[in-house]
């Protein structure tokens, strides 16, 4: 998506900043350095507006430290302002550290408020959709289901390429299969 996404707006004056949330980096995965990866995303692109550099340069005076949110939060409206459309794509949205989550998703509406040129997509499991909805409630909500077909060939493919494949014989290998894919069709 992401790809895609990069791919329609090559050429045009507009920013694709996203993220990748990652269950192991959960504690690197702060507020701070998430609005952080997106600012340098919008502002990687060459054109860094004078005020957020004077900005980054006064927080590095201060002892080299990074900047604080609240910093960063400002260069990035700065940022945004200086575009004429941004998208800011985080995916799986469940792996972020819970009790951050309602910062993070602050941290972008106060954003999308008060520029409405940004478009914010999120992805995650189901967990965590009423969390989104309680800071943009005018979100779409777009559900999505893994392929059978995926599964299976994924499945077939990982089971090729144990080490140990004689211990396994084909009915118990046909029966992972099976059993793996019926308990995803109950979800």
């Amino acid at each position: 998506m992401i790809d895609r996404l990069c791919d329609q707006v090559r050429g045009e004056n507009l920013a694709v900043a996203w993220l990748y949330c990652d269950f192991l980096a959960q504690q690197e995965q702060t507020i701070a350095n998430v609005m952080g990866a997106i600012l340098g995303q919008l502002v990687g692109r060459g054109d860094i507006p004078k005020d957020v550099q004077e900005e980054f340069q006064q927080a590095k005076k201060v002892g080299g430290r990074r900047p604080l949110l609240a910093d960063l939060m400002r260069m990035l409206r700065t940022a945004v302002a200086s575009l004429p459309q941004v998208f800011v794509c985080i995916d799986a949205l469940d792996e972020f550290l819970p009790k951050n989550l309602p910062e993070l998703l602050e941290s972008l509406r106060d954003i999308v408020r008060e520029s409405p040129r940004v478009r914010i997509f999120l992805t995650g499991r189901s967990h965590v959709k009423e969390s989104i909805q309680r800071y943009f409630a005018k979100a779409l909500a777009i559900p999505i289901s893994p392929n059978q077909g995926d599964i299976r060939n994924y499945l077939e493919m990982k089971l090729d390429r144990d080490e140990d494949s004689d211990a396994m014989n084909k009915d118990l290998r046909a029966d992972i299969v099976r059993t793996i894919l019926e308990k995803m069709s109950d979800m």
